[in-house]
This record gives C-alpha cells, sequence and structure tokens, in this order.
C-alpha cells in the first residue's frame, strides 16, 4: 500500500506546523524533536525560529547527539555551548541526549550490517518522535533527509562512529561505502521499531547545499528552494524528496546535487529500507 506524503510549496515557519497537523496525528507524552543544530560556521541550518511554530505547538523538547568527527559539538561541553550560541537552548526545552554514558543500545534483528545501535542513553525517556529534516546534500551519505536523522543522527558519538564503520567503529572512514549506507537503514529501523508508529517526519527542501548542516564549511545552496513535505513515513518522504529533485529539470543546480547524491549512491539507503520492511517507496504525493 502506498504511503501518503503531504507536500506544499510554501515555505514558512507557519507552513511547516501546517504540514505537521495535516498528518493528522497527535504525539503524545513526552516528545522528542529530532533536528540538526547546525554545525559552528555552517551558513544553510534551518535556525530556531523557523522551527519554532511547530515546536511550540507540539511542546517536546528538542534533542540531539554529539558528534564523532572534530569540530564544535564533538564533545558535550562544546556541543553545549554550540547548542547556547546558535538559540536552541534560549527558545526550547534542550536535552543532548549522550551528554552522559553509557548509551542506550537497540538490538537490531536481522540487521544487514550491524546488529546494534548505539543511542543517546536519554532517548528511552520519550513516548514519541518528531523529526524535522533539512533535506540537503551531504559529503558521505550523498543527501540527507529522514532517514539520516534517524541513523546517524539519532546515534550517540560512539553509535556514529559505529554505523560509519558498518559495525567497525575504527574504520569509520574507510568502512565499505554500501556497507555505511545500509548500516545507515539498519540503525534508522531500530529507531523506527522503538517508537512503533509513535513517531511523524518532516522535510524542509530549503538551503540545498550539495553539503550537510555538519560541515563548519559549506557550500552555498546550489538549487532553488523546492517546498516541504511531511508523512508517517520515513522511507516514502525520502523518496519523495530524490524524486522532486529529479523532477527540477529547469533548475541550473540540479545537475550538480544530483552528481553528489548520485556518486554517494545515496538512494542505496532508501532502497534498502524499503527491503528491510519499516517503510514504502510507493508513495501519494498530496499537494496542499
Amino acid at each position: 500500500m502506498a504511503s501518503k506524503v503531504y507536500f506544499s510549496r510554501v515555505i514558512t515557519p507557519e507552513n511547516v506546523k501546517r504540514m505537521y497537523e495535516a498528518l493528522g496525528v497527535t504525539l503524545t507524552d513526552k516528545v522528542a524533536i529530532k533536528l540538526h543544530s547546525g554545525e559552528e560556521g555552517n551558513q544553510n541550518y534551518l535556525k530556531p525560529d523557523f522551527f519554532k511554530p511547530v515546536i511550540d505547538f507540539v511542546g517536546g523538547t528538542v534533542v540531539e547527539c554529539n558528534t564523532a568527527y572534530d569540530g564544535e559539538r564533538n564533545t558535550t561541553e562544546k556541543h553545549l555551548r554550540t547548542i547556547k550560541r546558535h538559540g536552541w537552548s534560549e527558545y526550547f526545552d534542550f536535552d543532548l541526549l549522550d551528554a552522559e554514558g553509557p548509551d542506550l543500545v537497540l538490538e537490531i534483528e536481522n540487521g544487514r550490517r550491524i546488529h546494534k545501535n548505539y543511542v543517546g542513553k536519554n532517548l528511552k525517556n520519550y513516548d514519541s518522535l518528531l523529526v524535522l529534516s533539512h533535506f540537503k546534500g551531504h559529503p558521505m551519505g550523498g543527501f540527507g533527509g529522514a532517514l539520516k536523522q534517524l541513523s546517524i543522527g539519532i546515534a550517540s558519538s560512539y553509535g556514529k562512529a559505529y554505523i560509519h564503520g558498518a559495525g567497525a567503529p575504527d574504520e569509520m572512514w574507510t568502512a565499505d561505502h554500501d556497507s555505511f549506507l545500509e548500516a545507515m537503514a539498519d540503525a534508522a529501523g531500530s529507531v523506527v521499531k522503538m517508537f512503533d508508529g509513535r513517531a511523524a517526519y518532516v522535510n524542509v527542501m530549503k538551503n540545498m547545499s550539495v553539503d550537510c548542516d555538519c560541515c563548519a564549511v559549506a557550500e552555498d545552496p546550489c538549487m532553488k528552494d523546492i517546498g516541504i513535505l511531511s508523512s508517517l513515513d520515513p522511507v516514502a518522504i525520502d523518496r519523495a524528496c530524490l524524486d522532486l529533485v529529479y523532477a527540477a529539470k529547469d533548475d541550473a543546480g540540479q545537475k550538480h546535487l544530483l552528481e553528489r547524491i548520485e556518486s554517494r549512491n545515496g538512494a542505496h539507503t532508501v532502497d534498502v529500507a524499503a527491503e528491510i520492511g519499516y517503510g514504502t517507496k510507493d508513495y501519494e504525493l498530496i499537494e496542499i
């Protein structure tokens, strides 16, 4: 059965909230709101005021995890300073999920590449999950969307290295590339299973650079903004974003972004996630 993916070409803070409301669900009890807080120096990440209407409406806690690479977010002390400078903790309740160990270990049954997922231990304190993703390119994954947020985004610092290395953290930068992509699909599935239908996804196709918000020095956006999508299916929403990029044939920057996505085999993560079975690539795009 095709999943419903809602789509609007209007990109405003208020419309992010409207696109969440279009899903017709209410995330209850303690809600974790996962987003990308932005590496220090990055000019493309979506700022707190952009997400404020939907976060205030849902009433949850913004959550993040430390990174596994050098920068201003790879230790708890530095990351909390960056969070403060970027305004997240000023606007919202904030929780750095892996500020203290030990990690929460999620078991992955029948994983393609990994059989454990190491996430920030505080994730267990939440009952539901809203994933707010900035869709754009990525230096390793090809693109970043809902699946990347569910996997690398929610993984602890150690967990990020574990996924990148397809189970061998010491091989974080040298592991077989498709194995890394498949490990991302495995990890994302374990988080989907943990929340068991109590999750929703919003992807914003704005400021689309070939680089991720994790890059302190990132290229400026190469494509025109496309819109906002929402879904209860993380596989369908990412596939829909990819299809919208392919459909933007009149955009002069399309070729550059597609080169980044295709050269990293980015769609492979979506394909494997669909094969694992926690989402589908078949979707109905409903423009509102």
